[in-house]
């Protein structure tokens, strides 16, 4: 009943109509505040930023949050921090480095090294404090993310499965929605953005049929007297199949493995997600012939079928054709390990949710600065957003993606809380010793190579620049939006392999593998610094337009460092005076330092000293004057009046 119907009704009596009008009213806005409530959750409730998920990736952004005094709160399904760590990797051995020693002390160049830690200011939440394995066990992160969380004051609702994620109008929130999210107890909560970091948790189970018959690298028994003397077969060829192989090829009859592709190794295609040298194993029984074996074929095309004795049989569009195809035995067991995707059943519209496509099918489609491209206001971090630099760089382990949550952290910061990227002044004078500091120490662009950038904007006047550092080099082109800094001229210094250095067919330890000429620093193979110069930032459709192998778009100036064997980039020849040179050319000006002696010849002689004379010695100004200064200059002035000189 509406208020306007409740007031039309026929009244006798002044003083009952005023007490059912006074009735009716309260009752519509009664209803009106129910409905109201039914659409906005418990104030305790809600939060301006939710985080899905506790594991590392989680609370790395989570500590960011905490650390900008926001207001957040972390979902975690599980009791405790980490949770894929209880579980996995099955045979419970990290092949993430654990490198404690490094010859220095800088901390920053160590975090190269450590691919473990998350970022702190806590000196003692370092992994190197908690293993000194090289590999560690992977009961020691669980030991980690549980001090990480717990130090840190990082905000974390255990025991809190999250689902049915979906997002309400919202005018008086920022991007116009309001996010809602669900538990298992069926409380409501809202948040006006949203960061996904469950990672990738789910089995990828392919379409294969017979593939129930298989058991599972999330379930397999890791005892090694369950293989003894059985012929095994190994769906998948990543670092779990090779892992699984691993712990049981010493007992088994022979280990055949079966993949859509060749196993790709991380030391040719500089891919930490490809195959790691601790698992690998296999390949060698492989080569030196001692049984076990290795086959390509896309697995949705076969068939696994079980016989009355119960062997397990592998038959597909390939096998059958001939007497002596390399699966015509049957197997005793059938292991698979075809990884994990992300699980999209946490949102109430699932189905309408873009994912990568071809071998990154498994994560979400993100825009670059972390979005989701069909969610606005929903970020993904941690392992989720891997699908940004996927078969490229680190992003998707915790040594690289505790860089991009840290770069995620800033761009929330500018977006929704009007804090600019944090950057520093740096005079165009220091501009040469600081570029060399950043590529000889830096961790952030060093491990997010071709990804996370350092940019110098230039002043109006030139004459300094304003320095951001491990800012997301494809959003270069949009960044005053990103950032909240006017960009004029620009430098980016990033990191990159050589175009041609790995790939099919490349041996990345052939002969003449590297060069150690300046002048053909542009060859260079291993990681080393490239600067690109832009004097207007480069337009969306140059962006758009790169090819597969360039990094940035063509610049104004292009400048390589020449790789190093120890990546320690401060050769005078080598390094430093080349970089110099280059600095001079697009600034315009001579960038040597000097002492005080050629400064004052060059005061005495040329009209304009160089920069470096007159930012660090003169001031502009010459002699600074004093009192006693002065008063000599007055007595001169006298006696010479006086005729005395």
């Amino acid at each position: 009943m509406t208020l306007s119907r409740c007031l039309s009704k026929t009244l006798t009596s002044r003083a009952v109509a005023l007490t059912l009008v006074f009735q009716l009213t309260s009752y519509c806005v009664l209803l009106l505040t129910s409905l109201t409530l039914a659409l906005t959750p418990d104030p305790d409730r809600y939060h301006d930023y939710c985080v899905i998920g506790a594991g590392p990736g989680g609370l790395q952004i989570g500590h960011f949050l905490e650390k900008a005094n926001r207001d957040y709160i972390v979902f975690e399904r599980s009791n405790v921090s980490g949770h894929f760590f209880v579980d996995f990797p099955r045979h419970r051995k990290l092949i993430s480095i654990n490198k404690r020693f490094t010859g220095q002390r800088n901390k920053e160049f160590n975090l190269r090294h450590d691919w473990n830690s998350l970022l702190s200011d806590d000196e003692a939440l370092l992994f190197r404090e908690y293993s000194k394995e090289m590999f560690p066990h992977a009961d020691r992160m669980l030991d980690y993310l549980r001090d990480y969380q717990q130090k840190l004051g990082i905000k974390v609702q255990f025991n809190t499965e999250v689902n049915n994620i979906r997002t309400v109008h919202n005018d008086s929130a920022p991007d116009g929605l309001l996010h809602l999210l669900d538990d298992q107890h069926g409380n409501t909560y809202a948040c006006k953005v949203m960061v996904v970091a469950t990672g990738m948790w789910k089995p990828n189970i392919p379409g294969m049929v017979g593939i129930e018959m298989a058991v599972g690298y999330e379930t397999m028994s890791l005892n090694p007297d369950d293989y003894e003397g059985k012929t095994v077969l190994i769906l998948g060829r990543g670092n779990a199949a090779f892992e699984v192989a691993d712990g049981i090829y010493s007992v088994t009859n022979f280990i055949h493995m079966v993949s859509r592709s060749r196993a790709r190794l991380s030391w040719q295609t500089h891919y930490v997600g490809d195959l790691r040298a601790v698992n690998n194993g296999l390949l060698d029984t492989y080569q030196l012939k001692s049984l076990d074996g290795l086959l390509e074929n896309n697995i949705e095309h076969e068939t696994l079928w079980k016989t009355e004795d119960g062997k397990l049989w592998l038959a597909g569009d390939v096998y059958n054709k001939s007497d002596n195809f390399a699966a015509r035995d049957p197997y005793d067991k059938v292991i698979r390990c075809l990884g994990f995707k992300f699980d999209t059943s946490i949102f109430a519209n699932y189905s309408d949710i873009t994912t990568e496509k071809g071998g990154a099918k498994k994560y979400l489609s993100i825009q670059h600065n972390y979005e989701s491209k069909t969610m606005p206001g929903v970020f993904l971090a941690g392992t989720s957003s891997h699908s940004l630099d996927w078969r490229k760089s680190a992003g998707g382990f915790i040594h690289g993606f505790r860089y991009t949550a840290r770069a995620l952290a800033s761009l929330l910061e500018w977006r929704y809380e009007g804090v600019p990227w944090p950057s520093k002044t740096v005079p165009v004078t220091q501009l040469l010793t600081h570029v060399l500091k950043r590529f000889n120490e830096a961790s952030g662009i060093y491990q997010m190579f071709q990804v996370l950038g350092d940019v110098a904007v230039f002043s109006e006047d030139g004459q300094s620049v304003e320095y951001l550092e491990e800012f997301p080099i494809n959003l270069i082109h949009s960044l005053p939006e990103h950032t909240g800094h006017k960009a004029h001229r620009i430098l980016a210094v990033v990191m990159e392999y050589g175009a041609d250095f790995s790939g099919p067919g490349k041996d990345p330890l052939r002969k003449g593998r590297a060069t150690q000429s300046a002048s053909r620093a542009h060859r260079s193979n291993f990681l080393h610094p490239v600067l690109y110069y832009y004097k207007t930032p480069p337009t969306k459709k140059r962006m758009s337009s790169r090819t597969a192998k360039e990094v940035l778009p063509r610049p104004a100036a292009t400048h390589h460092i020449v790789e190093d064997f120890l990546t320690d980039w401060d050769g005078l020849k080598s390094h430093v005076t080349p970089l110099r040179r280059f600095l001079d050319q697009i600034t315009g000006t001579d960038l040597r330092t000097r002492f005080a002696e050629p400064c004052f010849l060059e005061a005495m002689t040329f009209s304009q000293p160089s920069v470096a004379c007159r930012d660090q010695f003169m001031q502009e100004q010459g002699l600074t004057s004093s009192p006693a200064m002065e008063e000599a200059g007055h007595s001169w002035v006298h006696f010479n009046a006086s005729g005395v000189l």
